[in-house]
């Protein structure tokens, strides 16, 4: 862009120091300094007069706020992974670009998929809730606090992308036993090496696991993947783990299954109206049967390092008159 005017880049969230450096030294770059959420009309204001928007995942940008963007705004480059929040059709109409960051995620979100299936069954947050208060512990006792082995138990894991497959090999050093379902059918060879069993029916799947793990991407046709009726036919003694999205489950039917004890935990990383929390299920996370975190999948610096890199070279294509890497185009979500 050397010679050229700098493109005015809004980025609607604070991202990491080295990252909104770059970013100043390539664009007339306006920052987030205090992180505070924009509300919807500072999004279209933004929108009204920016060259390039930065938004997250937490920025919901409809088609009512893409009809009022200026004529100077002709990128959307997203910071983050899913495009759930962004009309891409509506934008594509509007001659706009949306990009992503896609495939710098893999490693950190496995991660804390497999931190969770072992925090549930072992029961991890609520012992380390009772050690914090010392009046709750009397010492070690051969039956207080039992938990579930998971050596030997069968993981189904919903949704076989980079994320299900990097889970897996997680999971298979852990000893469980890998179930997938996917919308296409792994490698034989990705198969043989995870050992493991495809299922065409996800409700036959559901109904025989010990383990179920969400790791599909949220689009229309996963909404409520998971819905009362599939949630209905998991073992009373399962356990079930989203880090994915929250709407791909039916929330309030998880709830009453597991307030009927019916599904015996889960562990959420995603909730369905983020960032609020059904006030039930923070009673279930208190009574030790759901353990709750606040979206952190992705959260590593490293990984957060690699987004911000993502959209920084997403814009400079697109300014350089190049195609995006990480374009998105409707027919794709």
């Amino acid at each position: 862009m050397a010679g050229k005017k700098k493109p005015l880049v809004v980025i609607t969230r604070k991202l990491p120091d080295p990252v909104e450096t770059r970013m100043r030294e390539l664009f007339d770059a306006r920052l987030n300094i205090d992180d505070t959420p924009m509300s919807q009309e500072q999004l279209a204001a933004a929108m009204a007069e920016a060259d390039v928007l930065v938004p997250t995942i937490t920025d919901r940008i409809d088609a009512e706020l893409i009809a009022k963007a200026g004529e100077n705004l002709k990128l959307i480059a997203s910071f983050g992974n899913g495009v759930d929040h962004i009309d891409v059709a509506a934008a594509a109409k509007a001659g706009i670009v949306v990009t992503n960051t896609p495939n710098v995620l893999t490693e950190d979100t496995a991660d804390m998929t497999m931190a969770l299936l072992l925090a549930v069954p072992r029961r991890l947050v609520e012992g380390a809730h009772v050690v914090i208060d010392q009046d709750k512990w009397g010492g070690w006792s051969p039956t207080w606090m039992l938990g579930r082995r998971i050596w030997g138990k069968r993981l189904g894991i919903v949704g076989m992308g980079r994320i299900g497959t990097a889970l897996a090999r997680r999971a298979k050093a852990f000893g469980l036993s890998i179930h997938y379902h996917n919308r296409n059918r792994v490698s034989p060879a990705l198969e043989d090496e995870l050992e493991a069993t495809y299922w065409d029916s996800l409700d036959q799947m559901l109904a025989r696991m010990d383990i179920i793990s969400v790791n599909c991407p949220s689009t229309p046709a996963t909404f409520h993947l998971l819905s009362a009726r599939r949630l209905a036919l998991i073992q009373p003694s399962a356990f079930i783990v989203n880090i994915a999205r929250g709407d791909i489950i039916d929330e309030e039917a998880l709830i009453e299954l597991m307030e009927a004890g019916k599904i015996a935990g889960a562990g959420l990383d995603v909730f369905a109206h983020e960032p609020s929390i059904n006030p039930k299920l923070l009673d279930l996370a208190r009574q030790g049967k759901a353990v709750l975190l606040p979206h952190l999948g992705s959260a590593t610096i490293e990984a957060r390092i690699d987004m911000g890199e993502k959209v920084i070279i997403n814009v400079r294509a697109f300014y350089d008159g190049h195609r995006p890497p990480d374009r998105v185009l409707p027919n794709r979500i």
